[in-house]
């Protein structure tokens, strides 16, 4: 595909599915240029750099979140919930943005619409705009952090398979996590239990405690 045909969209679309089937680590002109039928060089013609295109397919994707309407002030916490799940869904089919925040600094017209609609929810219901900037930051950090159990665990199976057998290599260190557990008696007391399988959270984990930090907005001296 010449240089002329290509457009950005094209390019930041395909980005995306690039990094979400193989992770910052296997994103490059080289082979972004192979999914999109083009040369390298035709893509820097629209994309400098490889930190320029995570920023722009990184904007792109917030868009795929619904933005919650602000609501009645009493009824603020249904939209605060609706959208700390629709960030924790983004979250988890686009894995490398999680990881992606460690090391880039995110910004554009997607993530400012979905941070000004978070700020519009806690103002409505009658926050400060002090109050609301502390409850979109504890929210949104709350969410990240969630997520990144997941994320870890993508990444992680896929530097596995490039070691060899994934599988294997996690039941062998699992076997030796186990034998020191078994020393400590409560975690002794949760082998063979759901909790066991790795990196496993109880159900409800992520809506038990996003409701936990809502009550605690709520309730915070100097509140709404």
């Amino acid at each position: 595909m010449a240089r002329d045909t290509l457009t950005r969209d094209q390019i930041v679309r395909t980005a995306v599915e690039l990094l979400d089937d193989d992770g910052l680590e296997g994103l490059n002109m080289r082979a972004l240029g192979k999914r999109l039928g083009a040369a390298p060089t035709a893509v820097y013609w629209h994309v400098k750099t490889k930190d320029e295109l995570v920023l722009l397919a990184g904007d792109r994707v917030w868009d795929e979140i619904e933005l919650a309407d602000p609501g009645a002030p009493d009824d603020w916490r249904t939209a605060a919930t609706q959208l700390a799940a629709g960030l924790h869904a983004l979250f988890a089919r686009h894995p490398w943005l999680v990881q992606a925040f460690g090391s880039y600094l995110f910004y554009g017209p997607g993530k400012a619409r979905f941070d000004d609609r978070c700020l519009a929810v806690y103002e409505s219901a009658g926050f400060t705009a002090p109050q609301a900037d502390r409850a979109a930051a504890a929210v949104f950090t709350y969410v990240l952090g969630s997520a990144l159990a997941g994320a870890a665990d993508v990444s992680l199976a896929r530097r596995l398979n490039r070691q060899g057998d994934a599988e294997e290599q996690i039941r062998r260190t699992m076997a030796k996590a186990r034998e020191v557990a078994a020393e400590f008696p409560r975690l002794r007391a949760r082998l063979d239990t759901p909790a066991d399988d790795y990196n496993a959270a109880p159900e409800q984990t992520f809506e038990h405690g996003l409701q936990a930090l809502l009550d605690g907005l709520a309730a915070a001296p100097g509140g709404r």
